[in-house]
């Protein structure tokens, strides 16, 4: 896929949960448009792996925190390292979560509390440290990324689709409250995308690919770069007077959502 037009020369982005996946095609998209680039997950090899690959790839500089998003005082001192690093941050992406599959029947409080954590407070405790910097410099961009599965519901999926839906309803609020700060908030959606993980189940035939494509108006999951270049937009000028949106990049619209 041919680059954008983007221009992130200068600009500082942290990124969560971005060792593999939606949030590695992001930084290494923000660095490849000229970003300086701080990336966080909690596994320390892949994570190091990932941010050499980046500066190899891309010349940029790409600073690799190991840390815990659903623990508030780790986002602190990720944060804390970063502007100490790099001097500021321009842009928050919040890309950490994952599937919690639990019906209703089976939901345990363990469960929910975890997805909660996983896919709806972490990103909340990022806005909240980060924003502390982007309301002093009155100046800031904010990208949650939710799913599909907070607009539409999955079932078998109760803690993550409830989540996901607080986290889009989470972006609306902020937007609102921080707009006059000179923030923005925005909100990427994603449908089913073919990460590493994915791409695993569908190579072992855990997942059909027949029958994955047959669920999408276009035929397929989503690449992570296709979901990357949605971000890119909403951090980028071109979207200076968007904010408190969520955009689903799903392939086409789903009827019913998905069964587990």
């Amino acid at each position: 896929m041919a680059k954008m037009d983007f221009d992130f020369t200068g600009k500082i982005v942290l990124i969560t949960g971005a060792s593999e996946g939606i949030g590695a095609a992001t930084a290494r998209l923000f660095a490849e448009h000229g970003a300086d680039v701080a990336i966080s997950a909690r596994g320390e090899d892949k994570l190091r792996a990932r941010a050499v690959q980046i500066e190899e790839e891309t010349g940029r500089r790409c600073l690799p925190i190991v840390s815990d998003a659903t623990e508030s005082d780790q986002v602190k001192a990720m944060v804390q390292q970063v502007i100490a690093k790099f001097g500021r941050i321009d842009i928050l992406i919040n890309n950490v979560g994952n599937s919690v599959r639990s019906s209703l029947r089976k939901l345990t409080p363990e469960l929910w509390q975890w997805g909660r954590a996983l896919n709806l407070d972490s990103a909340v405790y990022c806005t909240m440290e980060v924003g502390k910097h982007f309301i002093e410099r009155k100046a800031g961009v904010i990208v949650n990324i939710s799913s599909v599965a907070g607009i539409h519901g999955t079932m078998g999926e109760v803690p993550y689709s409830a989540s996901k839906a607080g986290l889009q309803m989470f972006t609306r609020v902020a937007a609102a409250e921080w707009g006059p700060h000179g923030i923005r908030v925005n909100c990427v959606a994603p449908g089913m995308t073919e990460t590493e993980k994915v791409k695993d189940k569908l190579d072992q035939g855990i997942y059909d690919r027949a029958d994955v494509g047959a669920r999408f108006p276009l035929g397929r999951p989503g690449t992570s770069e296709e979901v990357a270049y949605a971000i890119l937009f909403f951090a980028s000028d071109y979207a200076s007077y968007i904010t408190g949106q969520t955009l689903a990049v799903d392939g086409g619209p789903t009827i019913a959502g998905f069964r587990d």
